[in-house]
């Protein structure tokens, strides 16, 4: 494990400020990057040291993550990087799906500008960070989209929702090869261009089928054998949204226009 985790010129434990959220973060993105893998363990010692920090900090990251779905404890191993398998992957992805086409059909239906212009001042950050080859912002700012576009919906019921399968599905949706990840801002354009164009329709579909595709790319580098029509061929099919990601057009005030 090391040289993964931590900043080479300094650790963690050099730095006074929010010691436990900067441990939770640095572990919780070293799982999303895949640094830490599927399946392996979790030893505190080992990642204290690694991090320059007591177990303190380390056990209580690691508690956090578990209840985000990112780690898993078991009496045998311990604690472990969470690892799905085939069956679940599938159904959680399905769920997801479903989910987020109708949150995004409700956004583009309500189309509330503040959170839009929310939504596209993170887009552009990732796309910015896509041209900058800056793959290590994307997880963060994958998730801060995704957080934002579940607020667009206005519906809470829905949103928690959201919320609990965006943890529990967090490194399906957390692509490593820099083609996947641009092609993801690329997809979250499009749906971001439906929702300020009020197309409910195209804002579900452009929605769902970005996570039937984030999926089935997973899926895939996992070597499991496509059974699913919905997601069988997702992987390799281009996206319906355009290469260029839109910038809501802003009154003098800050407040997207329609």
């Amino acid at each position: 494990m090391a040289g993964r985790l931590g900043n080479s010129k300094r650790r963690l434990g050099d730095d006074y400020l929010s010691l436990h959220d900067r441990v939770i973060e640095e572990l919780r993105q070293a799982i999303l990057s895949r640094r830490l893998k599927p399946g392996e363990r979790l030893v505190e010692g080992r990642l204290a040291e690694e991090l320059g920090v007591s177990r303190n900090p380390v056990r209580e990251a690691i508690r956090v993550l578990t209840t985000e779905g990112l780690v898993e404890v078991t009496a045998r191993r311990g604690a472990s990087v969470l690892a799905m398998n085939d069956e679940e992957a599938r159904e959680t992805i399905e769920v997801r799906a479903l989910l987020e086409g109708q949150n995004a059909r409700l956004a583009a239906r309500r189309r509330d500008q503040d959170i839009l212009a929310r939504i596209g001042a993170v887009l552009t950050k990732g796309t910015d960070a896509v041209a900058a080859k800056r793959f290590d912002l994307l997880p963060g700012l994958n998730q801060q989209f995704h957080h934002e576009l579940a607020s667009a919906g206005r519906n809470r019921v829905l949103s928690e929702l959201l919320k609990k399968l965006r943890e529990r599905t967090a490194m399906l949706f957390a692509p490593t090869d820099p083609e996947r990840q641009a092609r993801t801002w690329d997809e979250h354009a499009g749906i971001l261009r439906a929702i300020i164009a009020g197309d409910e329709r195209a804002a579900a579909t452009l929605a769902a089928e970005h996570v039937m595709r984030a999926g089935a790319d997973f899926l895939s580098t996992l070597h499991i054998p496509e059974e699913s029509p919905s997601l069988e061929g997702l992987s390799a099919r281009p996206s319906t949204a355009d290469a260029k990601p839109p910038r809501p057009r802003t009154t003098a005030g800050g407040r997207a226009k329609k």
